[in-house]
């Protein structure tokens, strides 16, 4: 079976809901899930892969991918997550890579996926060491197509894209939680913002306290203007949950993110059937007919795939796609640092509906880099992206000469 048509065979499954959706919207999402991302068009030979390494530098782990012809690509490999997960790339997955045409990225995603029962892996572990390694393909075929990503999956509709500051604060008092936000804030220029509630996974009553004391606060402290979101971390259940919401549209928040455990799919509907506060949700999903399920039944108003948690841009873009289909923003959850704002950069700069702010972490932790066309930096709450071929920065050469490969 091929990769379309193994994608046609789940789309085709019975769904574990009633679709309330049109008929026509099933039709959509299947052609959304298997129409392939990558222009193929730019590329007028083979682009062999003849190495994929991963290197470490103290805390910072990336992948490290070359041509036959010399042409070199480099990503972040999200270091919280790569300091357990680093076999699974060395073993499982950069070795599928090598020697492979790299033109044909999308089948090599699901064909490391079919590879050696690896699906039997999948999860956050392996979608990481997935994507870790298709960015630096990416970053490789963006510098041999002379394109920045944006490019090689569509066309770059925006260079400057509006930021918000999320705080992964919990459990602090309103005041100090308010302190730290107006800290953030001037640090980016940030129109936006994001705090947490609950008490992640659980609340209790000081939890709610703070949550009923804080929102109303956080509107009073930066006013109309400012637009706030709210991340419950899957922490209510239906009634805690539709009581926060209320609280949140009174305030006029912009959405609420994973109100209960983000696989809670049923109850996650139900609480969206009593809000008019836009539900997010996807961060977890790792599932590319989770998202469906999600986008078809109308659990989430906000589509929220995490570009490494989920396994790398070309399969985000297929879920932006399925979004766009249901009239749905797809704005991406970003988890760690390192390089993980300029992945969500570069998506923005393509996906049309990429919604009206993306998280930004990128002053707190980032590798040691530059970019001849961008600051790399929030300037007056907006971000610039690169525009110079693949990811559109140069790591400093000294930094990457003392990374170490790594074995397992």
């Amino acid at each position: 079976m091929t990769r379309r048509s193994a994608l046609a065979a789940s789309a085709a499954a019975p769904a574990l809901f009633s679709a309330p959706a049109g008929a026509e919207l099933p039709s959509k999402l299947e052609k959304a899930m298997s129409t392939p991302v990558l222009k193929h068009n730019l590329f007028s030979e083979p682009v062999r892969l003849q190495s994929v390494e991963l290197l470490r530098n103290g805390k910072t782990w990336l992948v490290r991918a070359r041509s036959a012809s010399g042409v070199t690509g480099y990503a972040d490999a999200h270091g919280s997550v790569m300091s357990a997960a680093y076999p699974i790339v060395v073993k499982k997955v950069a070795p599928y890579f090598v020697g492979k045409d790299a033109r044909d990225l999308e089948d090599h995603i699901h064909g490391v996926y079919l590879s050696n029962s690896n699906y039997k892996w999948q999860g956050l572990p392996f979608w990481v060491s997935v994507a870790a390694v298709e960015f630096a393909i990416l970053d490789l075929l963006g510098k041999v197509a002379n394109k920045p990503l944006g490019e090689l999956v569509g066309s770059v509709i925006r260079r400057d894209i509006a930021v918000y500051r999320a705080s992964g604060n919990r459990g602090n008092s309103p005041e100090a939680e308010i302190d730290y936000l107006r800290k953030i804030v001037s640090e980016t220029g940030a129109q936006a913002i994001k705090f947490r509630l609950g008490a992640r996974m659980r609340y209790d009553d000081a939890s709610t306290r703070r949550d009923e004391a804080l929102v109303p606060l956080t509107r009073k402290t930066f006013g109309d203007k400012m637009a706030i979101y709210a991340d419950g971390n899957g922490s209510y259940d239906v009634a805690m949950a539709v009581r926060i919401g209320r609280l949140l549209e009174e305030q006029k928040f912009r959405f609420f993110e994973e109100p209960a455990p983000f696989d809670y799919y049923g109850e996650t509907r139900e609480i969206a059937s009593q809000l008019s506060i836009p539900i997010a949700l996807g961060e977890q999903e790792s599932s590319m007919r989770g998202f469906r399920r999600i986008i078809e039944h109308e659990i989430a108003r906000v589509i929220q795939p995490d570009l490494m948690y989920f396994g790398g841009f070309t399969r985000s873009i297929r879920v932006s796609r399925m979004a766009a289909a249901a009239g749905l923003d797809c704005t991406p959850h970003m988890s760690g640092g390192g390089l993980g704002y300029l992945y969500v950069a570069h998506y923005a700069s393509c996906v049309p509906n990429a919604g009206a702010h993306q998280e930004y972490k990128g002053e707190e932790d980032t590798l040691p880099c530059h970019s001849a066309t961008s600051s790399l930096k929030s300037e007056k709450g907006m971000l610039r992206v690169p525009s110079g071929p693949g990811l559109g920065i140069e790591i400093d050469p000294d930094f990457v000469s003392r990374a170490k490969p790594v074995t397992a």
